[in-house]
Formats: structure tokens, sequence, C-alpha cells
């Protein structure tokens, strides 16, 4: 999984965490709980705020 599945990893957020708002997160705790998630293999390097804002969004989306 990269940082650009933003939908497959919003889902698999609102499965590990359903009770977090997902609006009230901070990207730095965001970006570390993507990493960790099973299948996730891509570089640090190549995530930024507009990505962390699109899975924040995603998320967002599923959780409502």
């Amino acid at each position: 999984m990269k940082w650009t599945d933003t939908l497959t990893i919003a889902e698999m957020l609102y499965d590990i965490h359903p009770d977090i708002d997902p609006a009230t997160i901070r990207f730095t705790d965001l970006m570390t709980w993507v990493m960790a998630l099973d299948g996730f293999n891509d570089d640090p390097q190549h995530c930024g705020e507009k990505i962390l804002e699109a899975i924040q969004l995603a998320w967002i989306d599923e959780a409502g």
C-alpha cells in the first residue's frame, strides 16, 4: 500500500480507530498511524500535507 491509496488507508484507519474523530487528529499522529498499517510499505519522504489531508478527508467521509 502506498500514500496515494487514500481510500484504502481511510477504511483501515476507520476499522482500527472507530472511536476517533478524524477531524481532530494531528497530521503527525495520522502519518504514524498510516505507516503502522499492515501492508503499508511506502517511503515516509513521499508523504506531504496534501496527502495527509486527502487521507483525513476520506476518513471523515468513511466515518460519516
